[in-house]
């Protein structure tokens, strides 16, 4: 199944399958990490994300090494 961008519609879907494949005594699809590698590449915000985790992970260094200085 494409999980390509992810909408209600496409998330209702995604969710009356596994549903459908439950009833079925089916399992649901593994979940394998690599699967999403490269997912948001071309999205526009996600350098805004990432940024933003660095300096919250900075921040929190700081905080740690001014801790220990005390």
């Amino acid at each position: 199944m494409n999980t390509g961008e992810l909408t209600l519609e496409s998330l209702a879907k995604r969710v009356a399958e596994l549903e459908r494949r439950l009833a079925q005594g089916q399992p649901a699809p593994a979940r394998d990490w690599r699967r999403v590698v490269g997912m948001f590449d071309d999205s526009e915000i996600m350098p805004k994300v990432i940024a933003e985790g660095q300096a919250i992970r900075q921040a929190d260094r700081q905080t740690a090494a001014e801790d220990r200085a005390e």
